[in-house]
């Protein structure tokens, strides 16, 4: 039932929403691998997909996401499944240029563990 509930959310999220007016934004970023993201009355807690942070990159990669994804920042939110009730998904800005498990993979702060 909370997987139902949960998926519902974010098909609302992305379909009855428009993007540019009533996109999700950035709420917090908790760790290098889970974000809180919202909308006007709606808070989701995401784990970004194909993340393994080393505990030693741990606040890099937290500091990275902070400054490239800051507080407000509008977001696409690209689901991939859920993993212990935590949906996985990929996390881009609203122009779609930027993408967070990219930036880590690409400053070395994360392994390839998945495709797609």
């Amino acid at each position: 039932m909370k997987k139902l509930s949960k998926f519902l959310i974010i098909l609302s999220l992305i379909i009855f929403n428009p993007v540019i007016v009533n996109s999700a934004e950035i709420l917090q970023i908790k760790s290098s691998n889970t974000i809180l993201v919202g909308d006007q009355n709606r808070n989701l807690t995401i784990g970004l997909f194909c993340v393994d942070v080393n505990e030693n990159d741990e606040l890099e990669a937290f500091n990275l996401l902070k400054s490239e994804f800051p507080r407000g920042s509008k977001v696409k939110i690209k689901p991939f499944g859920f993993k212990e009730d935590l949906l996985l998904a990929k996390v881009f800005n609203i122009k779609g240029t930027k993408e967070m498990t990219e930036l880590l993979f690409a400053k070395d702060l994360t392994q390839e563990i998945c495709t797609n």
